[in-house]
């Protein structure tokens, strides 16, 4: 049995995590378009460089750690490889790393990683869990003046292509089951995955309440997804 599990912003809500935008359209206070747009990076480096600071110290405090969903689906993880049923693969929209403390190694962080930088000039990734400023030293040429002010953090801005795009729609056709847990159906391609998949996969929703994609599943579970998720997978065992 192949699975495929897509994660919003709703499963990190239950830890702590602010989900990302208000009704207003803001994030924690700015709008999208000044730290979360290459052209807003153009701009402000500095203002988004302290965006994600805040965020990246936020994650990084004690009190933020797996819910049961992530731990759940974990757990759910190691006892499907074990068993050699087919391929599990998580794709989240989550720029954190709850997944990845929770136990889970399969998963495709498709919007990127909080706890990564990338330089702009050869788009390498280094992990990063301090704060990041136009002074910041390239990791590789630390005395290279030059290099200064080249990392930025490794987040898949609008306007930009999301990451394993091919791999995402190569495990939603081949899925038997899909499960999308906290998304709001409105951020595409994300909310199209459901669609890429086979007409006999088992499509499953598990959110407060309907999306805009609900039409599209099989079945949708409302209720908190650390309630639903180890509820729901302990069926498919």
């Amino acid at each position: 049995m192949n699975i495929l599990i897509l994660t919003g912003a709703g499963i990190s809500a239950e830890s702590g995590i602010p989900t990302f935008r208000d009704a207003n359209g803001l994030w924690e206070g700015h709008h999208v378009e000044e730290v979360a747009t290459p052209q807003g990076f153009e701009r402000n480096p500095s203002l988004v460089h302290r965006f994600y600071n805040e965020r990246r110290r936020a994650l990084l405090s004690p009190e933020i750690q797996p819910n049961a969903a992530h731990i759940a689906l974990a757990e759910f993880e190691k006892r499907h490889a074990k068993s050699s049923r087919g391929d599990f693969l998580i794709v989240t929209q989550n720029i954190d790393d709850l997944h990845v403390r929770a136990g889970s190694r399969n998963v495709l962080p498709m919007h990127g990683e909080l706890l990564k930088v990338r330089c702009v000039h050869s788009h390498k990734t280094f992990d990063w869990n301090e704060d990041l400023d136009l002074t910041t030293p390239h990791p590789e040429h630390p005395d290279d003046e030059s290099r200064r002010g080249c990392l930025r953090p490794h987040v898949v801005w609008f306007g930009e292509l999301p990451i394993g795009l091919e791999q995402i729609g190569e495990a939603a056709a081949k899925a038997d089951v899909f499960i999308a847990i906290g998304t709001s159906g409105l951020v595409y391609p994300a909310a199209g995955i459901v669609q890429q998949t086979q007409p006999t996969c088992r499509k499953i929703e598990i959110n407060l309440g309907d999306t805009p994609a609900s039409n599209a599943f099989n079945e949708c579970r409302h209720g908190k997804a650390g309630e639903q998720v180890p509820r729901l997978l302990a069926e498919l065992e």
